[in-house]
């Protein structure tokens, strides 16, 4: 089953789209279907939003949980998913 990363955006949010094409990269270069993402518009999902806790954009959930509440640096996000990678069965 791959890793469920959610990026939490919002119209016009230039720093959002930096972190959807950062997470494009990574789960390219990690390859193997590893990595199921979404963008998640928190106009269009704010109670889902809300639920986690996202309270500003760009925010990063994994498996449904929230991992970062701004954009990590590249090499943090990479070994943050790598991690929740080996961790799996």
């Amino acid at each position: 089953m791959p890793l469920r990363v959610e990026v939490f955006s919002a119209p016009g949010c230039s720093k959002c789209g930096h972190a959807k094409t950062v997470l494009r990269r990574l789960a390219d270069d990690i390859g193997g279907g590893c990595i199921h993402w979404r963008e998640v518009d928190i106009l269009e999902e704010m109670d889902y939003a809300v639920e986690l806790g996202v309270l500003s954009t760009p925010a990063i959930a994994i498996d449904g949980k929230l991992a970062f509440t701004g954009l990590p640096s590249e090499k943090k996000l990479r070994a943050v998913l790598l991690k929740h990678l080996d961790g799996r069965p």
